[in-house]
């Protein structure tokens, strides 16, 4: 931040008079909400300092640190009694009167836009160090930042004052748009980075795969060699590695022996694979199924990554984040996503849908599209009444991963207590309502 934007920063600021919240919201930026309408992010990075000004959001991460705890409790709900730039550099200054059930007191929120010690400090009215977003020591600067600490004041430089006038709200626009861009990229490229690692691994294992005929040969060949094992258990020593004999047509035959396996279990041996080739060939057409419905699934989120114009829509797929809740025991039984803070499951496939049910609580919030076979959507509830933004967002993810034509969609939900499970993942549930999510056409994609 140039001192110029500071100034007229601190211009627009004194309109207001209470700062209801504060919280850091990443590693480096700390928000400030003075009305009910818009957050103030101060982004603290070294050498890359800015404050922004957008709509206000769901937290989407949480901090507690001590400092994260000072500043949330001190600085939200205070009154504002001046705010000022230092004159001698680039520093904005809020002095708040802040109370809680004790005492009504003075505190002073510093953030410092000098470069490469750039920082926001809590300090009391006598300027002693409360608490600091970064800790710095005697051996890199002069100025102490640890807590009970007096700040020492910054040595005095000149600052040039810009000939042009600031258009503060210009500004704090145009630094959103910029952060949101580049921060939509980041997010893009390590979300398709991690999703593409996924799919490439199914997509491997689907082609991978062998058919039914192949499987059929594997059982008929296992299934030979141990009838003519079995045959010719006298002409086998210990140790042989092969035996070479005819097979029951007169046919020449060489047969790779197992290894430490004794000679009178090897028939069985043969067998044994036999009925592993017969049983993966009943069953081979299930996981292609499962693999086919995953592979599916990731494709499609891949393409909703790709075709995501903001970091809103993209935070239902980030990684769990420290605050919420840890899972207890790591699970493939369906893709978990957060929405505000609920997770949601999503059923693959008809073995996932069916887990789902199995695992889901009487009151968590099951969903379904109306009609038609389609993902089943689970809501983790903890007996918590649900936001209608979640329920929503749900039913667009519903929707999303179950089809991919256009047009209007009915999506049923209800508590998973009036869902009644059926063959398969069939169901017949009550009590039940509709929202209707509409799916915009896309492209076709090769």
């Amino acid at each position: 931040m140039k001192y110029g934007e500071l100034i007229a920063l601190q211009k627009h600021l004194m309109q207001f008079d209470t700062i209801f919240k504060a919280k850091r919201i990443g590693d480096n930026t700390v928000s400030l909400r003075f009305d009910k309408e818009f957050e103030y992010g101060f982004v603290m990075t070294r050498g890359e300092s800015m404050v922004y000004r957008a709509p206000q959001a769901p937290y989407s991460q949480n901090y507690n640190a001590p400092f994260d705890n000072l500043l949330e409790s001190l600085v939200s709900y205070s009154k504002i009694l001046d705010i000022k730039v230092l004159p001698n550099d680039r520093v904005l200054c809020f002095t708040l009167q802040t109370k809680n059930k004790y005492k009504i007191q003075t505190i002073i929120l510093q953030f410092e836009f000098t470069g490469r010690h750039t920082n926001v400090i809590l300090l009391d009215e006598n300027k002693i160090i409360i608490e600091a977003l970064r800790h710095i020591d005697a051996g890199k600067s002069f100025r102490i930042i640890r807590p009970g600490v007096e700040l020492l004041d910054l040595p005095l430089r000149k600052q040039t004052m810009p000939v042009d006038i600031v258009n503060i709200e210009d500004l704090l626009e145009k630094n959103y748009r910029s952060l949101e861009a580049r921060a939509l990229s980041n997010i893009k490229l390590n979300l398709s980075n991690a999703t593409r690692k996924k799919y490439d691994k199914l997509h491997k294992l689907l082609f991978s795969l062998p058919s039914e005929a192949s499987l059929q040969k594997e059982y008929e060949k296992y299934n030979l060699y141990g009838s003519i094992v079995l045959a010719n258990l006298h002409n086998i020593k210990a140790y042989d590695t092969e035996l070479k004999t005819h097979d029951f047509e007169g046919n020449l035959i060489t047969i790779n022996l197992p290894k430490h396996i004794s000679t009178n279990r090897m028939g069985e041996y043969f067998f044994t694979m036999a009925k592993k080739a017969k049983n993966k060939a009943v069953h081979v057409h299930i996981e292609r199924e499962n693999l086919q419905s995953k592979v599916s699934f990731y494709k499609t989120l891949l393409e909703l990554i790709d075709d995501a114009t903001s970091t809103e829509q993209l935070i239902p797929f980030m990684p769990q984040k420290s605050g919420q809740k840890k899972e207890k025991k790591k699970t493939d039984d369906s893709q978990i996503i957060w929405l505000e803070g609920y997770k949601v499951l999503i059923g693959r496939n008809k073995k996932e849908n069916k887990k789902l049910l199995s695992l889901a609580k009487a009151n968590d919030v099951w969903m379904h599209i109306q009609g038609v076979p389609s993902s089943h959507v689970i809501i983790k509830t903890d007996k918590q009444s649900i936001p209608g933004s979640v329920i929503k967002s749900a039913a667009k993810l519903c929707v999303d991963f179950s089809t991919d034509k256009a047009g209007e969609y009915k999506v049923d939900f209800t508590k998973r207590k009036f869902v009644k499970t059926q063959e398969e993942a069939n169901v017949l549930y009550t009590n039940y309502e509709t929202i209707i999510i509409t799916k915009e056409g896309v492209e076709i994609r090769s």
